[in-house]
């Protein structure tokens, strides 16, 4: 199938491109993308990569057209084109030279991370993006993009690290996935696919952008407390001082034997900080009757189980604020997470939500977790709205 040709917006002057392929062999699915993209006038280009691609023949492939380029990218476990949702796609967003500057570093060992060596790195990161800014259209917008490791437990200690570097450049990313398998994930920068890594990029543009986390769950009235937990295995063994497979598929009224990763999309257990609500989702239910989880965890917390609201209602709500947010949007580069992907496709909505993405110009893929600001979460829709300027 061929890449989609770039989509002009009405009212932009050079608007963000966007392209994908379906291509099966890695080498044509890169052309079929870099073409549509015109790379040579990009700033630079941020890829989603269906984890059924050998990474072995698709690093080489993009490393070629990374001459001169910023080009980032993360294995990914359902993409957003601009044709709305997909899975097995190589899907990419090229930022135009005359109204961006994009620039990445790559934080490789992660697991051995040095807080203090990253915070120095990002801000000097975000010190160049704003220098080079200023100099260059006097007063301009900055966002920082991070893409990491879905399996290296990293995320809550590298958020919270690299958005205190960047002071109040709001950051947002999204955590590396492989469809559910668990098994490697990666991310890419200039050269090659690592693992243990993440990516930090700094967009900046004379345009509007605008950093959003949204939801469609509720508080429900079931209450749960961790009373036994690994929390650096991200494993709770008890709820409720029960075994925790059990306990909560007696709160979900289900047997442990049916529990999958669409039960878990559909009741997410939730905890509430500073008056909001957060997702703490549950990866998997394991032999010995305990659950792990895509995030931080420990004994103490407790949690209600979510109940789904109005999906597309609460989207098109989300759409046409970021509309007025950043006057008129260009594009929407989104963060989602694979278990909104799964309930979407339960609930039989993924051709009305790929239409209402399509319509509101998003392109992105379904994470393993995702970054806003200084906080790791699941089960959100988050992004960076970007304005037509």
């Amino acid at each position: 199938m061929p890449a989609f040709r770039p989509v002009t917006v009405a009212g932009a002057g050079n608007p963000v491109r966007v392209a994908h392929s379906m291509a099966d062999e890695p080498e044509m699915a890169v052309r079929e993308v870099m073409r549509a993209l015109d790379l040579p006038d990009l700033a630079g280009v941020i890829l989603f990569c269906s984890s059924r691609y050998p990474i072995d023949a698709l690093g080489p492939a993009l490393a070629m057209r990374a001459n001169g380029h910023v080009i980032i990218a993360c294995t990914s476990s359902g993409e957003i084109t601009p044709q709305g949702l997909a899975e097995g796609s190589l899907t990419a967003i090229g930022f135009p030279a005359s109204d961006f500057r994009f620039d990445a570093l790559c934080l490789d060992n992660i697991s051995q991370n040095s807080a203090a060596e990253t915070h120095d790195a990002v801000r000097r990161l975000a010190v160049e993006a704003e220098t080079e800014g200023r100099a260059r259209w006097g007063h301009c917008h900055h966002a920082g993009i991070f893409l990491i490791d879905g399996l290296s437990a990293q995320e809550e200690l590298l958020t919270l690290t690299i958005q205190n570097a960047l002071g109040q450049v709001p950051l947002v990313g999204g955590s590396s996935g492989d469809s559910l398998v668990f098994r490697e994930t990666f991310v890419f920068h200039q050269s090659h696919f690592r693992r243990d890594a993440a990516v930090v990029a700094m967009l900046s543009s004379r345009r509007p952008l605008h950093v959003f986390r949204a939801q469609h769950f509720r508080p429900g009235p079931a209450r749960m407390v961790i009373t036994g937990a690994d929390p650096t295995a991200r494993i709770v063994h008890e709820i409720n001082a029960e075994p925790a497979a059990e306990e909560y598929a007696r709160l979900i009224g289900s047997r442990v034997a049916d529990l999958t990763p669409a039960l878990f999309a559909s009741h997410p257990p939730i905890v509430r900080i500073g008056g909001e609500y957060y997702a703490r989702s549950i990866r998997a239910a394991n032999p010995d009757g305990s659950l792990t989880f895509y995030g931080a965890i420990d004994e103490g917390v407790v949690m209600t189980l979510g109940h789904t609201g109005d999906i597309v209602a609460s989207l098109e709500a989300l759409f046409a604020e970021l509309e007025v947010q950043v006057g008129g949007i260009d594009r929407v580069l989104a963060f989602d997470c694979v278990l909104n992907g799964l309930e979407i496709r339960q609930r039989q909505l993924a051709e009305t939500v790929s239409r209402l993405y399509a319509r509101s110009r998003v392109v992105g893929f379904n994470t393993y977790g995702e970054q806003v600001r200084t906080l790791h979460m699941n089960q959100t829709f988050s992004g960076l709205a970007i304005g037509r300027g």
